[in-house]
């Protein structure tokens, strides 16, 4: 009879410290993880993920990219929400995912704070504020200062061009023309490459674009590129001043807004597996793959602590809201 009961509270205890243990287990190299990608295959988002789960691979297990794209990256964000937390789901999510579609979608499928867990901010990738060459010769206009003077003397005359309303493009032109008093037409395309397009054609005057699409066309002298929307200068092309250097003395002295991605996974990630996670991705970011995938995109490797990486996704939200609501941009 004492036999059987030992046996039993042994088979009791063991079954506790399976339980209590199995974040650890589950952060063992040979598991399987899937990482959710909200965008289609091909893009920036799905390029970086895939350098970073082959340099992951051995340190966390295998990592198995998943393409979940719609609605603007709702529908693979909201699978890294719902997953269970248990470490065998993880997702490269945005700016757009975690800061602006809460405020351009009236219903979202989830919260982008209470519904995750920051692992670690990934990189940032600068907006450049770009005119037609052509155009900005005739006009006159050398520097953001003369663009800013021209703009107030001549309200309305000015237009720049996006990928469409909400975008990151229209969205740094909506604060650029509320911190600077400005009145500036915007046109919506159907995505960036008709924007560029139609700035190219001088269709339009100006765009805030990415750094990495416009850099080729600045370079041949067809773009002049004239301020980078980060607080500090792009290394990739240093010799561009930003905003906030350039319109200091005209109210733009804390403009910041760019392109950023970073990773995320279900709320309530075991604190181990988070830290685990969280090591191997930094590590990841300084293999020369991923570097060179980076350096590609003209991104900023941006590495952070979980506490880090949460407290700047909860003030990019905020800044977003002000911005979103200025503009009475909406998508639904």
């Amino acid at each position: 009879m004492k036999r059987r009961t030992s046996l039993k509270l042994l088979s009791a205890l063991a079954g506790t410290a399976g339980l209590a243990g199995a974040p650890a287990v589950l952060a063992q190299s040979n598991q399987v993880i899937r990482l959710v990608v909200p965008y289609p295959p091909g893009g920036p988002l799905d390029v970086i993920a895939r350098a970073l789960a082959q340099a992951v691979h051995g340190s966390l297990g295998q990592v198995i990219v998943d393409n979940r794209p719609g609605a603007g990256g709702n529908l693979g964000a909201d699978q890294v929400a719902k997953a269970a937390p248990d470490g065998r789901t993880i997702g490269i999510g945005a700016v757009a995912t975690h800061a602006i579609n809460p405020w351009l979608y009236r219903k979202m499928p989830y919260d982008p704070i209470r519904d995750f867990t920051p692992v670690t901010l990934v990189a940032q990738v600068p907006n450049v504020l770009v005119m037609n060459a052509e155009t900005a010769a005739k006009l006159k206009i050398q520097n953001l200062r003369d663009l800013i003077g021209y703009a107030k003397r001549n309200p309305g005359k000015l237009n720049y061009g996006s990928g469409g309303n909400g975008s990151a493009g229209h969205l740094a032109g909506e604060m650029f023309k509320s911190q600077a008093g400005l009145f500036m037409v915007h046109i919506p395309y159907a995505g960036g490459n008709p924007a560029q397009l139609a700035l190219l054609s001088g269709e339009v005057d100006l765009n805030f674009d990415n750094l990495a699409t416009a850099s080729t066309n600045i370079r041949a002298g067809k773009l002049k590129a004239l301020a980078v929307t980060t607080a500090k200068r792009a290394s990739a092309m240093p010799e561009v001043p930003t905003v906030a250097e350039e319109g200091r003395e005209l109210g733009l002295g804390r403009f910041d807004i760019n392109t950023w991605f970073g990773l995320f996974g279900p709320a309530g990630l075991p604190a181990d597996v988070l830290q685990r996670m969280n090591r191997a991705f930094i590590d990841a970011m300084g293999q020369p793959e991923v570097k060179a995938r980076l350096a590609a995109l003209m991104a900023e490797a941006s590495p952070t602590t979980p506490p880090q990486f949460a407290a700047f996704v909860k003030a990019e939200l905020a800044k977003y809201e002000k911005v979103v609501k200025a503009s009475g941009a909406t998508v639904d």
